[in-house]
């Protein structure tokens, strides 16, 4: 157990799962949409459904989608200023089944027409782990810089992908990998120890069979170049 563990993150609200944790979700779901969500549908399960009106998960959730972090005073707000920025939302309640309590169903949709579907939890002092991405499993934190990497299914993409990174010097933490079916859509997450730079991000754009890529960068963390 280290320090983070006792204290809990520092952050606008009453509960480190109930908001800063939603806040790191809605801001996880717009990273992975790649552009600002000017259309958001929120579905929530479990403790997040029966008690997150009172602990400001709504709220939490939104500031997410709006940019913000969990220390930043506007949370409270959150639903005034997605109105200033022409952000729609809508709440509902789902049943996810087998998951964490603490858990959202976040569809967003961007002002190009570009779609991204994202389930998450929130599991305690502010950590999240993102299970679901478009309806294909998944699981990662954000504690490390994230590529998502939507392609077809068909031989090389991996290679390819993991080519770009070891030309670029950086070395792969994790990789996970799951499609529709053989042939079909599929979905390549891959965490990195270090941050992925833009330029490494276009170069896998352009390779044969990619659909969307989608970068995640954990906060404080510096582009190195």
């Amino acid at each position: 157990m280290n320090l983070f563990d006792i204290l809990g993150p520092i952050m606008v609200g009453p509960s480190s799962s109930h908001t800063a944790g939603a806040v790191r979700m809605g801001s996880m779901a717009r990273a992975l949409l790649g552009q600002p969500p000017v259309r958001a549908q929120l579905l929530l399960h479990g403790s997040f459904a029966s008690t997150g009106e009172g602990h400001g998960t709504h709220q939490a959730l939104i500031a997410g989608l709006l940019g913000m972090t969990p220390d930043d005073e506007r949370v409270p707000d959150s639903f005034a200023l997605a109105k200033e920025h022409g952000l729609k939302f809508i709440f509902d309640t789902v049943n996810l089944r087998d998951v964490h309590p603490n858990s959202a169903l976040i569809r967003l949709e961007g002002a190009d027409g570009s779609k991204i579907e994202v389930a998450a939890s929130s599991l305690g002092g502010g950590r999240i782990r993102v299970f679901q991405i478009d309806g294909l499993s998944c699981s990662f934190s954000g504690e490390l810089p994230t590529l998502v990497v939507h392609n077809t299914d068909q031989p090389g993409c991996v290679s390819q992908v993991t080519g770009v990174l070891a030309r670029r010097g950086l070395n792969v933490a994790t990789l996970q990998l799951n499609r529709d079916g053989r042939g079909e859509s599929a979905v390549m997450v891959i965490e990195s120890d270090h941050v992925i730079f833009p330029g490494a991000v276009d170069e896998i754009r352009a390779l044969p069979g990619i659909l969307r890529v989608t970068r995640y960068t954990p906060e404080g963390m510096e582009e190195e170049r």
